[in-house]
């Protein structure tokens, strides 16, 4: 049998399997192989050398282990509500109480009065008085009363413990699949790469990630698998561009003429900021080459996206083709149309709008125009995907917030011309530069990391319901100076689950505290007609209104200069990256803006954290670094149902080091050898094709 079957091999002939507990570490553990079994990593590793006093157990956030005999043990209740305790005497005389909740009869069968054991948990304080809930325990006897170091702590369940495959069972059948394969562990990656970022090899990195002698040990195998985890991730991405950039035809826009020229000389409304002279410049590179460009442009809101867009449709019409502009919602699309329609007033570029509301009679035009060539570019919603809507010669398509349109939608537009379009996907919520290599790391990647010049950064404090009062006094000043003012509540009904001040109630106080007819207010939420939105929204942009109270259906698309203050209900009960995003709803115009951030007064340390951070900074990319910190990858890009980061060990919030030399290493390889056929890339082509990790079908590279 070859190394790689020998892995292959079902783990119910592992010795100390069969077929009963293999079925159990097949339905608990998805471990169905000997590779599986081999890829079951510890959670955590005890070190057996670090024994506590129970009176050095000072803190409810920390793990304790500790060392005594079992004095007393009882229990209470029947069946399901059966509860056993124990107390536990170290050998200074101090004691402590151990509670069970769960498996309580194979457990108590396994607490003996007057034997000793070790317990490892994170204790709870009630009462002035540490305990612990369910710590794991191990009876203490000559085999390993001296033994220490660092022991693999495996995760298990309840069914599996009753089949005596606790994380003790789960490290012997580890230890005795080691002995048995040990010499037949394939390499997967170069001698080149191994040697270049000093790794472990491959059969060395499961012996010290399962069993290692010491800390140090450990996370080098660890750091050995997060580099494997990330490079074939990073590999498949990367080959998916290039065979994208090789063989995907595209537009060749070859020439930067009049219309660019005319509107970069003469109508641009600001200077443009180093960082979107740089945007444009790898843009105008891309639309030259034949390849379809598709690239991602991230920047803060505000930051001048739109513009950077416009210059890129102003390049396509330059060389005969039309441009499409996506949005998500009609109040996005109503405002880059009106921006794009203004700044381009003065030159002979034909504009359009479709969207949901469009008239039959406009729609026919519309269509019209664009079949004929007459319009330029068109501004629209999901409406620009019907099988209705037709090019003369589709070149270029903007996708604004991207991530709010399916893939299916999205290859709808690519569809619109024999020769796809290039693809410039924009998006206002900052993703740290490691989500973009993993998430989008097939799409060339753009940033504008800088505000427009005079553009005034939001002051941002936060309050506490003590200061309610002076929030209000701040309210009737703002609107005293003509200004306007957002008031966003997380929540539209009640929820017996969370303590909120819901939207109904807090309109109706904010009611109170400002009447008519000196105050007018707007009310909007996700549950209102359609069309009783936009009519409130309107209302508010034309200034009719003094204060809008919304949920965070503003957080995208409301473009209102005049509103200088932002007032967020229960801020703690938001994620960073929301509330980065309401706070871009404000300082758009030429005065000082404010953000308000209200709470209640005791916070969990995280929220604190969130808090702490909006009143800090304004710079989107810190603050989104700081929320995948907090929150990890799968919360905050929507993967853990893509299942695009299946990473066991590596982590993009802390690991960042690791994924650019592993992008690197792959970059190196794809370019020198992108079929992988060197010889001494062979150990990766192998582990490609046998384990199928890539949506790039490798078996079939000739």
């Amino acid at each position: 049998m070859s190394d790689v079957h020998l892995l292959q091999t079902e783990i119910t002939y592992l010795k100390g399997v069969g077929p009963q507990r293999g079925k159990v570490l097949n339905e608990e553990f998805g471990i169905y192989t000997f590779q599986d079994l081999l890829d079951f990593y510890p959670f955590r590793y005890v070190d057996k050398s670090q024994i506590n006093a129970i009176k050095e157990i000072k803190d409810a956030d920390s793990y304790y282990q500790i060392q005594g005999i079992i004095v007393d043990k009882s229990s209470i209740g029947k069946g399901k509500t059966k509860k056993l305790s124990a107390i536990l005497e170290d050998q200074n005389g101090d004691q402590v109480v151990l509670r069970w909740f769960q498996g309580i009869n194979w457990i108590e069968d396994k607490i003996v009065i007057g034997s000793k054991y070790i317990i490892f948990g994170k204790p709870i304080l009630f009462g002035n008085k540490f305990s612990f809930n369910h710590p794991e325990f191990n009876l203490l006897t000559n085999e390993n009363l001296n033994q220490t170091g660092l022991f693999p702590v495996y995760h298990s369940s309840e069914k599996a413990t009753a089949n005596g495959l606790n994380s003790k069972g789960i490290a012997k059948l580890t230890e005795t699949l080691l002995e048995r394969i040990s010499s037949v562990i394939p390499e997967n990656l170069t001698q080149s790469i191994i040697a270049k970022y000093n790794l472990f090899n491959r059969k060395d990195s499961y012996r010290f990630i399962h069993f290692p002698p010491n800390e140090a040990y450990q996370q080098k195998a660890a750091a050995r698998f997060k580099f494997e985890e990330f490079f074939f991730t990073q590999l498949s991405i990367i080959k998916i561009r290039l065979n994208r950039k090789n063989k995907s035809v595209g537009h060749q826009f070859s020439k930067v003429g009049t219309l660019f020229n005319s509107f970069y000389h003469n109508h641009l409304p600001f200077e443009l900021t180093n960082a979107q002279k740089k945007v444009i410049k790898e843009i105008r590179f891309d639309m030259g080459q034949t390849y379809q460009m598709n690239r991602l442009l991230q920047g803060d809101v505000g930051s001048g996206k739109t513009l950077v867009a416009l210059m890129a449709m102003l390049i396509a019409a330059d060389n005969g083709f039309q441009s499409a502009l996506m949005a998500p919602t009609e109040i996005l699309a109503n405002q880059h149309f009106n921006t794009i329609s203004n700044l381009l007033k003065l030159l002979p570029v034909n504009i359009a709008l479709l969207t949901g509301s469009t008239s039959t009679s406009d729609r026919k035009i519309i269509h019209e125009n664009l079949q004929n060539g007459e319009l330029h570019i068109i501004i629209g919603t999901h409406a620009l995907i019907e099988d209705t809507v037709k090019f003369s010669n589709l070149g270029f398509v903007v996708i604004d917030e991207q991530h709010r349109f399916g893939v299916a939608q999205r290859a709808k537009l690519w569809s619109k011309n024999t020769i796809p379009p290039d693809i410039l996907v924009m998006t206002a919520t900052p993703i740290p530069r490691t989500m973009a290599m993993t998430l989008y790391g097939d799409l060339d990647y753009s940033v504008i990391n800088e505000m427009p010049i005079g553009r005034i950064p939001v002051k941002t404090y936060h309050f506490t319901e003590a200061k309610r009062l002076k929030v209000f006094d701040f309210i009737k000043k703002t609107i005293a100076l003509g200004q306007q003012v957002y008031i966003v509540y997380p929540l539209i009904e009640e929820s017996e689950t969370l303590d909120l001040k819901n939207l109904i109630e807090g309109y109706e106080a904010i009611s109170r505290s400002f009447p008519l007819p000196d105050y007018r207010l707007s009310i909007v939420h996700g549950k209102m007609d359609p069309s009783a939105k936009e009519y409130e929204m309107k209302l508010f942009s034309e200034g009719k209104t003094h204060i809008l109270v919304s949920t965070t259906v503003i957080e995208v698309g409301v473009d209102v200069p005049n509103a200088t203050l932002m007032v967020i209900e229960n801020a703690n009960r938001f994620g960073l990256s929301q509330l980065h995003q309401l706070r871009g709803r404000v300082g758009r115009g030429k005065e000082q803006s404010y953000c308000f951030l209200m709470s209640e007064g005791k916070l969990s340390k995280e929220a604190k954290t969130r808090l702490e951070t909006m009143v800090r900074t304004n710079n989107g990319f810190e603050i989104a670094n700081m929320d995948l910190k907090l929150r990890g990858p799968g919360e905050l890009g929507g993967t853990k149902q893509s299942g695009l980061l299946n990473l066991k060990l590596a982590d993009i919030a802390v690991d960042e080091n690791i994924l650019r030399a592993a992008r690197n290493s792959a970059e190196t390889i794809l370019s020198n050898d992108p079929n992988l056929l060197l010889q001494e890339n062979l150990p990766i082509r192998q582990h490609l094709v046998q384990n199928q990790k890539s949506s790039f079908d490798w078996s079939k590279i000739s």
